[in-house]
């Protein structure tokens, strides 16, 4: 008998319980796997985001994607903001292969990740850098190394969502209906009555 093992399905990687996550990247250190953790808001994805997480993902074995609340994305990103909902963009990252898991979080930064889940490696975009790291003394304290990841920043959601703005608006144009050509009315004539002929009698 060949037993098939069964894929991971992509909400099988979505976590958001995270001392139940720690656990399992505990174990995974354990085995002398590597670690890398990202965070984001992650909303609207777009070819900047996937860069940026392949890259991270090539830093070890393990990939984990801490998004951000809906609550702290609209902190950081403004009224209006997220788009889509964290449950949402959570399983949009759950489908990417190069994603091993996915969770949640509620702070303004990711230092408790780190202190929780002890990642070997820190992964950012290439729009920070080591003085402007909010977790930079986190990092340092905990021996992490942060490593800035993906091409420059070039692509944001912010400017996505302006390019849709100025999409037109998708009118359809009226089509006015051909004028119907006046139909001619039959013109319609009435019998003349015709008075009976009467003889004038013959004179005798």
């Amino acid at each position: 008998m060949v037993v098939i093992p069964r894929k991971q399905r992509s909400k099988d990687k979505v976590i958001p319980d995270r001392r139940a996550l720690a656990l399992i990247l505990n174990g995974l250190r354990a085995s002398g796997k590597t670690v890398v953790l990202t965070n984001g808001v992650f909303d609207l994805l777009h070819v900047g985001h996937t860069r940026c997480l392949e890259d991270a993902r090539s830093r070890g074995d393990y990939l984990v994607v801490a998004v951000n609340s809906d609550k702290s994305a609209q902190a950081l990103k403004g009224k209006g903001r997220p788009v889509l909902s964290a449950a949402e963009r959570m399983e949009m990252l759950s489908a990417l292969s190069f994603v091993d898991y996915v969770t949640v979080f509620e702070e303004e930064t990711a230092d408790g990740l780190l202190e929780q889940f002890q990642p070997s490696f820190y992964a950012k975009g290439t729009d920070y850098s080591l003085k402007t790291l909010p977790e930079r003394d986190t990092v340092k304290a905990l021996g992490i190394k942060a490593v800035f990841v993906g091409d420059k920043k070039a692509n944001s959601t912010a400017k996505l969502i302006q390019k849709i703005q100025k999409l037109p608006a998708g009118k359809v144009a009226a089509v006015k209906p051909a004028a119907k050509k006046p139909v001619a009315k039959k013109a319609t004539k009435k019998a003349a009555k015709k008075k009976p002929v009467t003889k004038k009698a013959a004179r005798s």
